[in-house]
């Protein structure tokens, strides 16, 4: 007699953002009867341990496994454990193409425990071959929009960069459902070929993209109600096998579940609750540039300006300068932190904040972003409109299916994709997009869309809806394969 549970192991990329929904997924896997084992390094055990404890505790069947990642052997600095600690292109580079060295201890596991499915992430491309040795399916989890991925493959395909005269020139991306306009400096250098001689690094892309149609699937963290031409797109016109599980941070009900969302909060929550809690509804401007921004002192300066002139109220978290790392004092302009504490037209974090909660306060009326995925469907799934700034990665696609069809967000103005050289963008530019998102009837429609995509995200993931419905099809599909494997 077979095993009736199925096992699945999730294995994602050790960066704070790729860690998140893997956990919100091995959550929901094993919330729907599933054996979940997440596959992580030995330094992250202790954080996916405390994160699951409450899914053990109520009885759910999840675990975490420790495999060992050396930075030294990947010629890092000892310490070095995840990609939020990386500094420069060439550490990047370092690092990812180190967690090859996973791939033993990962072969290991697979052979002892035999799971019925790998989920891993996009930047582990041999994991296909890894899982094919013991007819293990393999799903890829991207970490982003349908809409991006079915943009970067045009833009692959097509080139459409390569007539325009200069990098603020705009030309249209083919073959889309939408007319989608951008400039050659926001594509990824990787993908305009910037970079003169092909590194291991852009050989690694490659075998990510190739490494797509050798898997069983992919796995999505987003929802059909959210870019539905796109889901059509991409698995019709495309071919791609495809499942929409998300918003999967709705798996988190619970104050407790979001506060604790990520790493601990810089300063008590019930300080910053209480802040907000003496702010009217929509009046709060709520700023956050992700766990990997690379932001100089000119730049913080500027958005200080920005903030302080635009006259709303605001939250601004700020991980790191730079240039000042160790200086916050030099992060802002002279008097201005005393100015908002004074006129309690700010409240200022350093370091980390309970994100998902502050978006779904009501005093928030909108959310500067660098358009990171997660940040986006936290916005989403909390109907705040955005305000965007991308750097680098997707995040320049992910604005565009923001701003140009959803109609959710108002750009900054962005010019340059980068993940070193950010661009220092005119605190004016800042306060202009806060102005059309806070004030006025453009205000309105924008927070009227939020609000129905807020709805529609809730609806997904409850029984009967898109993705509660594309779960339980993927987990019929698994249970068929092992049967007839």
């Amino acid at each position: 007699m077979g095993r009736k549970q199925l096992h699945v192991f999730f294995f994602p990329m050790l960066a704070h953002g790729h860690m998140l929904p893997i956990l919100d997924m091995a959550k929901v896997f094993s919330s729907r009867a599933v054996k979940s084992t997440i596959i992580t390094t030995d330094y992250h055990v202790p954080m996916f341990q405390k994160a699951i404890q409450k899914s053990v505790d109520a009885g759910l069947d999840i675990s975490v496994r420790g495999i060992t990642f050396s930075a030294a052997a990947s010629g890092l600095p000892e310490g070095t454990e995840s990609l939020d600690m990386v500094k420069s292109e060439e550490m990047l580079a370092k690092f990812v193409l180190g967690t090859i060295m996973l791939r033993d201890e990962l072969e290991n596991l697979l052979e002892e425990l035999r799971p019925d499915c790998l989920v891993a992430d996009m930047f582990f491309p041999w994991a296909t071959d890894a899982a094919a040795k013991f007819n293990i399916p393999r799903l890829i989890f991207h970490g982003t929009s349908t809409f991006a991925n079915s943009a970067g493959e045009s833009l692959r395909r097509n080139e459409p960069y390569d007539g325009v005269s200069s990098d603020s020139e705009p030309f249209i991306i083919p073959e889309l459902p939408h007319e989608i306009k951008m400039t050659r400096g926001q594509v990824s250098l990787y993908e305009r070929k910037k970079l003169e001689t092909e590194t291991e690094f852009s050989k690694l892309i490659k075998e990510v993209r190739a490494s797509e149609s050798k898997c069983y699937g992919v796995i999505n963290n987003s929802f059909y109600e959210l870019e539905p031409d796109y889901v059509e797109y991409y698995t019709k016109k495309l071919g791609r096998r495809a499942w929409h599980v998300g918003p999967l941070l709705l798996c988190n009900n619970e104050v407790e579940d979001k506060a604790e969302r990520g790493k601990k909060s810089a300063i008590d929550e019930d300080d910053i609750m209480q802040w907000l809690d003496s702010k009217p509804q929509n009046s709060v401007v709520y700023v956050c540039f992700g766990s990997m921004a690379n932001f100089t002192r000119d730049q913080l300066h500027e958005i200080a300006k920005g903030l302080e002139s635009s006259d709303q109220d605001f939250l601004w978290v700020v991980r790191k300068c730079v240039d000042e790392e160790d200086d916050s004092e030099k992060w802002f302009p002279k008097g201005f932190e005393d100015r908002i504490k004074e006129n309690g037209k700010g409240l200022i974090i350093k370091g980390w904040a309970p994100q998902l909660l502050i978006l779904n306060h009501e005093s928030v009326g909108a959310f500067v972003t660098h358009c990171g995925w997660n940040s986006t469907l936290e916005s989403v799934s909390s109907g705040v409109p955005m305000i965007t700034w991308p750097m680098f990665a997707e995040q320049f696609l992910n604005e565009k299916l923001l701003t140009d069809v959803l109609k959710i967000g108002v750009a900054v103005g962005a010019t340059q994709w980068s993940r070193v050289n950010v661009e220092v963008l005119k605190g004016e530019k800042l306060a202009e997009a806060v102005a059309r998102v806070m004030v006025g009837g453009e205000a309105v429609a924008i927070r009227t869309r939020a609000k129905e995509l807020k709805d529609m995200a809730k609806a997904a993931v409850e029984k009967g809806g898109s993705s509660y419905d594309d779960l339980n099809s993927l987990i019929q599909e698994l249970s068929a394969y092992r049967s007839n494997n």
